[in-house]
This record gives C-alpha cells, sequence and structure tokens, in this order.
C-alpha cells in the first residue's frame, strides 16, 4: 500500500495533518478530507469515494495489531469477495460491533454495541472493501445512535448475497482509546520490536538489555534499563529510565526516574523521583520541586510544577 487517505476531524485535523504531513517521511502519498460531524463510520468511508476506484482497506487509527494486515491484504485479492472483515474474541463484546452466526456457523450479519452480545467475535475495525460498498452506504438510515454503521451496509451486503468473508484474528488486538491502552501498546511493541541498537551519544553511562537509542539522541550519567527507546535528539541525563518507557523524539529527563511511561514528543519531566504509568504529551512539562511519587496523564502543552 502506497496511497493513504486520512479521515479527520474538526477537533484533531492539524494534529495529524501536522505528525504525517504528505506521507513522504513514512514512504506514503498521504492526502486528507473532512468529517465536519461524527456522523459514523460508515459515512467516514462514504467521503473516500471519489478517491478509490478499486479493492481498499480501512483502518481504524486506534488499532493495533500483532502482525500487522499483510496477511490478510493478500487473502482479500486472492479472493472473490465483496468483503472482508478482521474478528477478534473479546471478553466484553457489549463494546463492539458482533458478528451474527446462524446454527450452521454461517455468517449472516453484524449488530452495533448490542446489549445481549450474540457472539464474542467482535469486529476489529479492519476491513477491505471493494467500491460495491458505497451503493450499500448510500442506502443506510442513521441508527438509533444517530450514526451511519457499517455494520448496516455489511448486512444488506449479506442480504443481498454478496460475498462477505471474515478471518479471525490469532495475535493480540489492541483498542487504544484510553490511557492504559496505549501504555499496553506500547509494552507490547517494546517487548516485540526492542533490540540493542546505538545510534546516538551514550556517556558514562548504562545500557541494560534491549535499549533502542536513536541518532541524536544523548543519555548522561544515566542508567537505562529496556525494553525501552530514547528518540531521535531526546536528553536523558542523571536519570533512571525504566522498563517498557518510550522518550520520545526531542524530549528531555533530567534528574529524574521514569517507569513503564510513555513521553511524547518535546516532553520533559525534571526532578521527580518517580514517575511511573503515565503519559506525558507533546510538549507538556513535568517539573517537581519537591520530590514524590506521582501519576499523571496529561495533554499536549501542558505544566505540571510540584
Amino acid at each position: 500500500m502506497r496511497e493513504v487517505l486520512i479521515v479527520v476531524g474538526l477537533h484533531n485535523r492539524e494534529q495529524i495533518a501536522e505528525y504525517v504531513g504528505d506521507g513522504s517521511k513514512f514512504g506514503l502519498s498521504v492526502s486528507y478530507v473532512l468529517q465536519e460531524r461524527p456522523l459514523g463510520l460508515a459515512h467516514a468511508i462514504s467521503l473516500a469515494e471519489r478517491h478509490v476506484s478499486g479493492p481498499f482497506l480501512v483502518y481504524l487509527g486506534d488499532n493495533l495489531l500483532q502482525g500487522g494486515v499483510a496477511p490478510y491484504l493478500r487473502r482479500f485479492n486472492e479472493s472473490r469477495a465483496d468483503a472482508l472483515v478482521l474478528l477478534k474474541e473479546v471478553e466484553d463484546p457489549s463494546r463492539f460491533g458482533v458478528a451474527v452466526f446462524d446454527g450452521g456457523g454461517r455468517l449472516v450479519g453484524f449488530v452495533e454495541k448490542p446489549r445481549e452480545p450474540p457472539s464474542r467475535l467482535a469486529l476489529v475495525g479492519v476491513y477491505l472493501f471493494t467500491p460495491v460498498v458505497f451503493d450499500y452506504i448510500k442506502r443506510l438510515k442513521p441508527s438509533w445512535r444517530g450514526e451511519y454503521e457499517i455494520t448496516d451496509a455489511l448486512a444488506l451486503m449479506l442480504k443481498d448475497g454478496r460475498q462477505v468473508e471474515y478471518v479471525v484474528h490469532g495475535g493480540w488486538w489492541l483498542d487504544i482509546g484510553k490511557k492504559d491502552d496505549v501504555l499496553t501498546a506500547n509494552a507490547l511493541l517494546l517487548d516485540e520490536y526492542a533490540r540493542l541498537d546505538v545510534r546516538g551519544v551514550v556517556e558514562n553511562s548504562t545500557l541494560e538489555g534491549r535499549v533502542i537509542v536513536e541518532r541524536g539522541a544523548v543519555v548522561k550519567n544515566s542508567v537505562v534499563r529496556g525494553p525501552a527507546v530514547v528518540g531521535e535528539g531526546a536528553v536523558v541525563e542523571n536519570s533512571f529510565i525504566g522498563p517498557y518507557t518510550s522518550v520520545g523524539p526531542r524530549a528531555v529527563v533530567r534528574n529524574s526516574a521514569v517507569e513503564y511511561s510513555v513521553l511524547m514528543e518535546g516532553a520533559v519531566v525534571e526532578g521527580v523521583e518517580r514517575l511511573e504509568e503515565s503519559i506525558v504529551g507533546r510538549h507538556a512539562r513535568v517539573v517537581a520541586n519537591s520530590r514524590r511519587y506521582i501519576r499523571l496523564h496529561i495533554s499536549d502543552y501542558s505544566t505540571v510544577e510540584l
């Protein structure tokens, strides 16, 4: 895949566009379309119609899948299906769109966030379609939530005899919508991908285990215990970075201990005796004048002084 269309909302378009840009740094061609009102996933997909001329992938931005989607792309390309959906067995199906099967185990439909789930197989939020799906979206009416549901479009396709296939994803899947989900995702990714890889400067410091120090980063008078990553241009000085911590690009950690946390781009943590299970947003600052244990989830460009 080389061409990507990102559907953005009024509240996030500037942040996403600032980070992703035209996609060239990812080897992609990226364009944008604005969904002015949150009218549901099917409505968001409909905004892509004039950009699509063949089979396409819909990937919800808060999903993280072990192993990625390449195997499912290959399967869809080799099939004659009109749609392919990913499912995953979950503990609480009522939070998701859920697959419905008949007595013979054949997929017959979907229900959105049911009070009494008909199965434990939830829609992951990864869909492969041919352009025929746009015809079905045009037939939809808003659901009880006031949204145009992609589950309703899929149900119509099944009713019309369209070929809708499914795959049950075998690896882990995270729906990253909350703080703890982000921290779990960070830990899983570091577990899976972190290797000892030092491309920055390490001075009078100890790296223990699988630690990535990216280009332009400086680790000085510190201990970094992996799995962990110190991002491009980041500075870690007189500090301890514990396992499952990501120090983002150009972030700064001084005179502090940070563990099981995510520090985003340009974040600053200074003088904090222990910071753990925390997310510090882009360019946010956590500065402690008196040392104590703290736990935080603060937004971009915030400042906390203790």
